[in-house]
């Protein structure tokens, strides 16, 4: 993935603040020739800079008010298969690997207690795994943000 510069990062800045902004519109706030934003998004979205935009969504609209980790220990060489049964599962919503003890890391959401267990058992079935541990997730104190990083790429950091 290529890095982001500054011009880059003033753009997604923008787009944070304003999702729904024109080219024009973005071109006009920074700057820019209309045709660079446009050529600088292209980019992005091609080389994956951009998340998917599912993952604005919150679990808790569409009834999944509970969320949890589960820490999964994984048969060796089993690592691409069990990845693989994981993103099978809807309420496995993200799958990381580790280092140390556990080999992956895994957020699911749950419509309630019973719904959790029925998705840790999927989880504990599947070939390859020999151990899981949940710990619910009670409070987000920090969502999910790269606006301070933006904001000392695009030169912005300085300022604050």
């Amino acid at each position: 993935m290529p890095e982001v510069d500054a011009t880059d990062a003033r753009l997604l800045l923008a787009l944070a603040e304003d999702p729904r902004a024109s080219v024009m519109a973005l071109s006009q706030r920074l700057g820019l020739a209309r045709n660079t934003v446009q050529t600088r998004l292209a980019r992005l979205e091609s080389n994956a800079v951009l998340a998917p935009l599912d993952r604005r969504i919150r679990p808790e609209a569409l009834g999944y008010r509970l969320g949890a980790y589960v820490t999964v220990t994984v048969v060796q060489r089993s690592l691409a298969e069990v990845s693989d049964a994981l993103a099978e599962i809807p309420e496995v919503i993200e799958v990381t690997g580790l280092s140390g003890v556990a080999d992956l890391l895994v957020e699911v959401v749950a419509k309630d207690a019973d719904d959790l267990w029925r998705i840790t058992e999927q989880v504990l079935a599947i070939p390859g795994v020999q151990r899981t541990d949940t710990a619910l997730a009670l409070r987000r104190f920090v969502d999910h943000r790269l606006g301070p990083l933006l904001q000392r790429a695009a030169g912005e950091e300085e300022a604050r």
